[in-house]
């Protein structure tokens, strides 16, 4: 296992409270630290003796621990028994698909804003690292109660030595996954995440997510090409005019620059995606506090006056406070 920083304690420090939730490989708790009376995610991977520790979570646990910022979910410690690998995170209320059930139809503009903005923040930062995530999706975006967005799930995260080198094709959920890696493409870089965000961009502006697709790889092309190319073959797609965005999303129409910065993100062509770093720079975020360019990794957006999330139309359960603790506009106010 990699050389890990943090602190490892034994598993009887801490105490399961309730399961989340449960995947292939691992089991995810709510938990609490005996020592600190913290709450916290447990996520146990069990371990078969003829198979060792799970290359995922080996990959997880050394790539987090060069990832310290508040868009980014925190592991505290690893608990390593015989049995299990037990990673203690930090413990975050809801993700951001289970915020768009509770919001149907949509959500709030200013909200879409501050989420798309951190979710950016969180991966610029990962991409100068040089780590891609390769798994974005709403249900990997953690939402805390105050509108923190952060990025979690780090399973199928890889960091890559240059920009562009052969990876496996099968990563990113179905519905969240580029056209060039649907053509079976293992050459790719940071444009394979953007593509992602701009899927998430469109799901949280409309309510559903954009591209359905329900078989397998040619399903979704499909699906992506009858709702962006009109009558159009993939040998020659190169030949067709993307149809506008907004045709897939109305919304889009009413939102300053929102658009041009989707249409950017979802560019048919890789190397024509915009970056996070570049996003984060887009007219559509022209309105924010010039101060959120300025903060530190450890520094939260929400935390900065205009910045906080507003009351969602409709809500099903309102689970998201405001932060009473703002900061005004200055970067000078941040300690």
């Amino acid at each position: 296992m990699c050389k890990v920083w943090y602190t490892i304690w034994k598993v009887s420090a801490y105490e399961k409270l309730e399961q989340l939730g449960e995947g292939s490989y691992a089991t995810v708790y709510k938990g609490i630290s005996k020592l600190t009376q913290q709450i916290v995610a447990l996520k146990e991977t069990r371990l078969k003796e003829e198979e060792g520790t799970p290359f995922t979570a080996i990959r997880e646990a050394s790539l987090l621990k060069d990832l310290r910022h508040t868009n980014i979910v925190t592991l505290h410690d690893i608990v390593h028994t015989t049995d299990t690998l037990t990673f203690v995170f930090e413990y975050v209320e809801t993700d951001l698909n289970q915020y768009n059930e509770k919001h149907p139809g949509g959500l709030h503009s200013h909200n879409v804003k501050i989420f798309l903005f951190q979710l950016l923040r969180g991966l610029a930062f990962c991409h100068n690292k040089r780590i891609l995530h390769r798994d974005l999706k709403p249900q990997n975006l953690l939402i805390s109660d105050v509108g923190e967005l952060k990025l979690a799930d780090f399973g199928l995260a890889r960091a890559k030595s240059i920009p562009s080198k052969t990876y496996s094709n099968e990563v990113v959920t179905l519905w969240y996954r580029p056209p060039d890696v649907l053509f079976g493409s293992t050459t790719y870089n940071a444009s394979l995440d953007m593509w992602g965000v701009g899927c998430i961009f469109l799901e949280m502006l409309s309510g559903v997510a954009a591209f359905q697709g329900m078989k397998d790889a040619d399903d979704q092309l499909d699906k992506i090409f009858r709702i962006m190319w009109h009558f159009v073959f993939a040998d020659k797609i190169r030949s067709y005019p993307l149809r506008p965005v907004t045709r897939v999303v109305p919304r889009l129409t009413s939102l300053k620059h929102a658009a041009d910065l989707a249409g950017k993100l979802l560019s048919l062509r890789p190397e024509k995606r915009i970056t996070a770093a570049d996003a984060m720079k887009h007219a559509y975020f022209s309105d924010l506090p010039e101060v959120v360019h300025l903060l530190k990794p450890n520094q939260s957006v929400v935390a900065v006056r205009g910045c906080e999330l507003v009351q969602e139309t409709f809500n099903k359960r309102t689970t998201i406070r405001t932060n009473p603790n703002a900061i005004p506009h200055s970067a000078s106010a941040f300690v």
